[in-house]
């Protein structure tokens, strides 16, 4: 599922933006496609704009109530009535899909025979002070097996002590759901620690669910700006 709302506060229309010849949306549905890891691919939107440019290539859209608060209450809308096991959310700003990664979060369900995983997302280490410190960027912290503590828009672990070693994670925007938890998040009103940092993950761990991270070393490229826009158009040539 790929949660694609036409307004963005920081680059409105983003996902309509020309990407070497095809909008951004339509990059990622494609790249969605390609990987081969899906029985279906959809794209969820408020937006006739986007509904059309999907429909236009033969896609799969799904057409959603405007005010939902995040890309998971969207998605969570639209599967409601489906027969589905494990959900998918692939953001729609995310032309650069890493198959391989998007794999191993499959693969998370796959091992997790007593079904005690609710969710699994992707982190990526980083170590650019600037990319740690700034609050566009969401980091994760970890247990030693690799479930998530807290996600936040500061440098987690702070760096009281610089003497001690620690990895920085970005998360990346991804998750695999059970469809239970899925729902769950839908019914479930949002709690202060969410509200606050506005990251919708948090509100899984506020009701107890269990997210595994997966780390990968496959950046790509978050369209968020549209500088990121033109660094997406370098890559792709």
């Amino acid at each position: 599922m790929i949660p694609a709302r036409y307004q963005a506060s920081r680059f409105p229309a983003k996902l309509m933006q020309d990407l070497c010849g095809k909008p951004v949306i339509v990059r990622t549905y494609e790249a969605a496609i390609n990987t081969g890891l899906f029985d279906a691919v959809y794209v969820v939107s408020d937006s006739s704009i986007i509904s059309d440019v999907i429909s236009e290539i033969g896609g799969n859209v799904i057409m959603s109530k405007k005010e939902h608060q995040s890309g998971s209450d969207r998605i969570a809308e639209a599967v409601e009535d489906m027969d589905v096991d494990i959900v998918i959310n692939v953001q729609g700003d995310e032309p650069f899909i890493d198959g391989e990664s998007l794999g191993k979060i499959i693969e998370v369900f796959k091992k997790d025979e007593m079904e005690e995983i609710d969710l699994a997302s992707l982190m990526t280490p980083i170590t650019d002070w600037e990319e740690i410190s700034n609050p566009n960027t969401v980091k994760v912290i970890v247990d030693n097996q690799n479930c998530a503590l807290y996600f936040s828009r500061s440098p987690i672990p702070f760096p009281r002590d610089k003497e001690v070693e620690a990895t920085y994670y970005k998360h990346k925007g991804i998750y695999a759901f059970r469809k239970r938890a899925l729902m769950d998040f839908q019914r479930l009103p949002m709690l202060p620690l969410e509200a606050k940092e506005k990251i919708e993950a948090i509100r899984f761990l506020e009701y107890g669910k269990k997210i595994k991270m997966v780390e990968t070393h496959v950046t790509g490229i978050e369209i968020d700006t549209p500088e990121d826009l033109e660094r997406a158009v370098k890559a792709w040539k």
